[in-house]
């Protein structure tokens, strides 16, 4: 499977920049679309993209190997991500700065309830970000949710934990 999956994100990664390249070039975006900061360019999507799938499924693998009902949760973890980095990067897309601001800060939220930073979310989201942003700048905002995701994840349950153990 993860060869496979590589392999597929490798090829709609190739034909999103070929239809990039067609429709008047591959675009190329600045750190935080600040001016002052480095561009960069969405081939870059073709090297780190691939790599990221390949890493993330194997943990994905790993994870399912340990317990195999998480394949349908990892499924259904993807999809959501997807989803939302697709919705976040059209809002974005067609200017809606607070409505971005709103989603990105609800996913704060999210991970107190949800384990955001698992890599089957990870890469839903980078991938569904893609078509707009390329796939470095989405990955650089999937790390940081995924750690302050995984932050607020395991520190709530810490802090409910030594809660618990107080209340005795």
């Amino acid at each position: 499977m993860r060869s496979k999956a590589t392999v597929m994100v490798t090829l709609v990664m190739a034909a999103i920049l070929g239809v990039q390249h067609v429709n008047g070039g591959v675009p190329a975006h600045h750190l935080l679309a600040d001016p002052s900061l480095p561009v960069l360019s969405n081939w870059w999507g073709l090297l780190t993209l691939p790599l990221l799938a390949w890493f993330l499924l194997g943990r994905i693998e790993r994870r399912r190997k340990a317990n195999p009902l998480a394949a349908h949760g990892d499924f259904a973890a993807f999809t959501g991500a997807l989803v939302f980095g697709a919705v976040l990067s059209l809002l974005f897309t067609a200017g809606q700065s607070s409505a971005t601001e709103t989603m990105v800060l609800s996913l704060g939220l999210l991970a107190v309830f949800y384990p955001i930073h698992r890599a089957a979310c990870v890469l839903g989201f980078v991938i569904g970000m893609t078509w707009t942003f390329g796939a470095v700048l989405p990955m650089i905002a999937a790390a940081i949710f995924a750690a302050a995701g995984a932050a607020i994840w395991y520190g709530v349950r810490f802090v409910y934990a030594r809660a618990l153990v107080l209340r005795r």
